[in-house]
């Protein structure tokens, strides 16, 4: 998923539910009905955290995600924003 703006700000979309599991997270949309599993805790911690910083960057690195890894994780919320998980803030 090429082109998701690690410098933008983004929240969850006002429709999802994100419940903690041991293995993650669970998110679902109340509007369109999908359900999304998170499986890295780290990935839950980043999305909660989206609303507190003023991009997705500045949330990855307050979780330890470095540069290196922040495209990996860029595609899982690249992921989420077309599933409409989350959204621009």
């Amino acid at each position: 998923m090429p082109g998701f703006d690690l410098d933008g700000a983004w929240r969850l979309h006002a429709q999802v539910a994100l419940r903690p599991e041991p293995f993650g997270a669970l998110l679902y949309h109340f509007g369109t009905r999908k359900l999304s599993f998170l499986k890295n805790r780290t990935i839950v911690s980043v999305v909660q955290a989206l609303p507190g910083h003023p991009d997705v960057r500045s949330a990855l690195r307050a979780h330890g995600v470095g540069d290196d890894a922040a495209p990996q994780y860029a595609r899982a919320l690249a992921t989420l924003a077309d599933s409409q998980m989350i959204v621009p803030a």
